[in-house]
């Protein structure tokens, strides 16, 4: 009975680590510059790192904005104005890469800001 108990447990943590593996593929990752946020449509522009060409992501309710801080569901009000900032500073844009699938956006993280070099 331990046996049986223990085979089955192996076998169940096999298949949930499988649909892990399997639902990770299946999700693209887009890495690009958010240039324009559509808070009616909910929708952000992404121009792609490399390529420079637009890809147009849908944001939905269960969408999160991932920091180093955390994660929070994503505020298009407030992603409008950091852009806005963005570039105002002269930047194109936010930094981002985007998990989505079919076009709409899981997880968005911002790039991680480079810290001053330090003067020696």
């Amino acid at each position: 009975m331990k046996n049986r108990r223990k085979f089955l447990l192996t076998l169940t943590t096999g298949f949930v680590a499988l649909a892990v593996v399997v639902g990770s593929a299946l999700a693209d990752e887009l890495l690009g510059v958010i240039t324009k946020v559509d808070s009616d449509a909910k929708k952000v522009t992404v121009v792609e790192k490399g390529t420079d060409k637009e890809v147009l992501v849908t944001v939905t309710d269960e969408t999160e904005w991932v920091t180093p801080k955390g994660a929070s569901k994503i505020d298009l009000a407030k992603v409008s104005k950091n852009l806005a900032k963005a570039q105002d500073a002269g930047r194109k844009g936010i930094n981002v890469t985007v998990t989505h699938e079919k076009g709409v956006a899981s997880k968005i993280a911002p790039a991680a800001k480079k810290k001053a070099a330090a003067a020696n």
